[in-house]
């Protein structure tokens, strides 16, 4: 603890003690102790995340140099014998264009999955009359949502509202934002007519290879909850970097 440099500490069992002791499998934590001399990067640190960005910390492991960068492009953890690195940012954020059943089993997952949940439905007859706990829900209309809620970078956006007014609206301005992923409910059918129509809203073919629709990873599906199941799986995937958003 005394050291002013980083030291890192493994604690566990190797593959050949795991097999000798009789465990399933081996199993290692490794824990960084960084010795703290000044908060000034801490307060920057936590200033930049107050507005809006993602940042960066990143801790070089030969020296104990810290520096913040712009956190788009990292993932949120990585560690090498050189550097350790961590994002911080905003909670990550699901909207969701439309209420229903299948809303309601999307934001049941994103919630059990930590995700800030916003249904939104200008209509009327959508009124939930038995609302979600720990889900927000707004009146706005979809365009105005997505600016209020998307301007950050960890929100993925999903139009489920099957009215071409509602999610044509909500996915116009989310091709403008730094949402993480946007996915559209519907069939290729539907899928093809909603690209034609963003096409001559003025759309560019870049913003349109943003939206992933139909939306989710295709498990040949169609209960509420196993397509709500497969669109959060994408929009993990997307988070985690292992496929792209379309």
């Amino acid at each position: 603890m005394a050291d002013t440099n980083p030291v890192s500490l493994g604690f566990g069992v190797d593959n050949q003690e795991a097999g000798r002791l009789g465990l399933p499998c081996g199993g290692r934590l490794q824990i960084i102790v960084e010795r703290l001399n000044s908060v000034t990067f801490i307060d920057q640190l936590l200033n930049r995340v107050d507005h809006g960005e993602l940042v960066a910390r990143q801790v070089d492991l030969q020296n104990g140099e810290v520096t913040l960068l712009t956190g788009e492009g990292y993932p949120e953890l990585s560690f090498s014998d050189q550097s350790l690195t961590k994002v911080f940012g905003s909670a990550w954020q699901l909207l969701l264009i439309g209420d229903g059943q299948l809303a309601r089993c999307l934001a049941r997952m994103a919630r059990m999955l930590d995700y800030r949940v916003t249904i939104c439905d200008p209509r009327e007859t959508f009124t939930d009359p038995d609302p979600l706990p720990d889900v927000d829900y707004t009146r706005q209309m979809p365009d105005d949502a997505v600016r209020n809620i998307a301007a950050r970078p960890r929100t993925a956006v999903v139009t489920l509202a099957h009215d071409p007014k509602q999610d044509d609206m909500a996915l116009v301005e989310a091709l403008e934002s730094n949402a993480f992923y946007i996915g559209a409910l519907g069939s290729i059918r539907s899928a093809a007519r909603r690209h034609e129509r963003l096409a001559k809203m003025g759309c560019t073919p870049q913003q349109l290879d943003r939206v992933s629709g139909p939306a989710g990873v295709p498990i040949g599906s169609k209960r509420p909850s196993e397509i709500a199941l497969s669109i959060m799986a994408e929009i993990t995937a997307t988070r985690n970097r292992i496929v792209s958003a379309a």
